[in-house]
């Protein structure tokens, strides 16, 4: 079973109901405390006679210009609803710049978040619980909204936001050049359908059949996983291993873990074969994703969002498949949720809003543009997400990954436990020669010790052997060229 953080949040409409007439007959019984609701401007209409200006509440949401576009159509549509309140879109390019402005004091009145900065806005007093709220307003999270999704936005025993969208890491493969009917007519290992003919899960052994499938011609390459945390926790995962070395308040990565370590082992078997992975003159003038869409690799990891941009590419016919499997399926994967401002003076719209949005009507407008898995469930099984005239054929192996995600505990400084570690699994996956996986693995640990737990004393680095890197080849252990 795939560890999860163990919070759970449970809602009990009539406890919660009963909660708020608490707290209006006690407001009531008070004078002077509470701030009263800012009331409608009026400004004369043409004919002379004054008339209610609208009350306005910011939106503000992250992407690309085509998902921005979608957001708009679902303003639009909410705006349609009543002359009495309008909605404002403003966007960023990422979460990175969303948070910024949240964080700042600049923030919208609702607005799109990631998972990972849902611990700074909490610590900032930052948000406003929405659990109520949206009980209130019929917003059913027991059966028409992932359970995963909602639970990643609970804390302090309340939802603090609403659970949007959800992606989990899955395999990208050209259809072309890595095709299982005709490995299976050679008597290649390949993943074996379901009762429905489809094939929906595969081991790494499989996994690495299919990079050598695809790699037998020309300077074709069968496979390449970002050299991160984020592309190795899968198969860390998978092989019983640990990323951290505590689901709740990590003071270290785990890569030296004896399990981890053997997890690596067998991934990195099939990562540092120089004959299945692009060669440096291959990723100096392409990225992988580019090298993907021209058909030159045949195999990346991914998110949903790479699927509009792939369906767009001349000549690529491709599908999704799960992450490979060592010992149990894992993977890792976003999750977006929309937040209600704390500092927001309309929070009865606001929460409308929140509501509207994440209906089936509203979703689906924005999921029917590839972008995003929809956390509500209804949408994420209809035609609007799983588009069965588009690829990839099998989008269902996106929800049906969601269950088998790895939720990361919140890190106080992600980007400078990023940079940290990055040049040492690059080191892991890529650096050519003999790879010392013990040396590599307790670098990386501590080097992850830096940031994680700043005040413990550090060790001596003179009690390390040198780490530098012999010129010893050795068979299927290299990435150069």
């Amino acid at each position: 079973m795939v560890r999860r953080p163990a919070l759970r949040l449970t809602l009990r409409r009539n406890a919660l109901v009963a909660c708020a007439l608490m707290v209006t007959l006690a407001t009531a019984a008070c004078t002077g405390d509470a701030e009263p609701e800012p009331q409608p401007t009026r400004s004369p209409s043409p004919s002379g006679e004054p008339t209610e200006k609208p009350r306005k509440i910011v939106f503000g949401a992250y992407g690309t210009d085509e998902e921005v576009a979608a957001f708009q159509s679902v303003v639009d549509s909410f705006n349609a609803t009543s002359t009495a309140r309008k909605v404002v879109l403003k966007s960023w390019p990422d979460h990175e710049a969303a948070l910024q402005d949240v964080l700042a004091g600049e923030g919208p009145d609702v607005f799109l978040t990631s998972r990972i900065d849902l611990d700074q806005l909490v610590d900032a007093e930052a948000l406003r619980p929405v659990s109520l709220l949206l009980d209130e307003r019929g917003v059913d999270f027991g059966d028409r909204f992932s359970r995963d999704a909602v639970d990643a936005f609970a804390m302090n025993d309340d939802l603090q936001c609403m659970a949007y969208s959800i992606s989990p890491m899955v395999i990208y493969y050209n259809t072309q050049l890595v095709d299982f009917d005709k490995m299976e007519r050679r008597d290649l290992d390949v993943p074996t359908p379901n009762s429905s003919g489809v094939r929906d899960r595969w081991t790494l052994a499989q996994f690495g059949a299919a990079a050598e499938f695809a790699s037998r011609r020309g300077d074709r390459r069968g496979v390449w996983i970002d050299p991160t945390l984020q592309g190795l926790a899968p198969f860390i995962y998978s092989g019983g291993g640990q990323v951290f070395d505590d689901d709740r308040e990590p003071t270290s990565l785990a890569f030296s873990d004896d399990s981890t370590r053997e997890a690596l082992s067998q991934t990195l078997a099939i990562l540092r074969n120089a004959a299945l992975t692009p060669t440096n003159a291959q990723l100096a003038r392409a990225t992988p994703v580019q090298l993907f869409k021209r058909g030159e690799l045949a195999m990346i990891a991914g998110f949903r969002n790479l699927v509009p941009q792939l369906r767009a590419a001349d000549n690529l016919e491709f599908d999704v498949m799960p992450m490979p499997v060592i010992q149990d399926r894992a993977t890792v994967g976003d999750i977006a949720g929309l937040c209600l401002s704390a500092a927001s003076q309309n929070v009865g719209d606001a929460a409308d809003f929140i509501a509207y949005a994440v209906s089936d009507a509203a979703i689906a407008t924005v999921a029917s543009t590839g972008y995003i898995v929809p956390a509500n469930t209804e949408v994420a099984a209809s035609e609007e997400f799983l588009a069965p005239e588009e690829m990839p054929s099998d989008s269902a192996v996106f929800n049906a990954s969601i269950r088998y995600m790895v939720v990361p505990p919140f890190i106080d400084d992600r980007l400078a436990l990023v940079e940290a570690v990055t040049p040492l699994l690059e080191r892991l996956v890529t650096a050519p020669g003999v790879l010392d996986l013990d040396l590599v693995t307790e670098q990386i640990d501590t080097a992850s010790r830096a940031i994680l737990a700043p005040d413990e004393e550090p060790e001596d680095p003179s009690d390390s052997p040198s780490d530098e890197p012999t010129d010893e080849p050795t068979d299927g252990e290299s990435s150069s060229e």
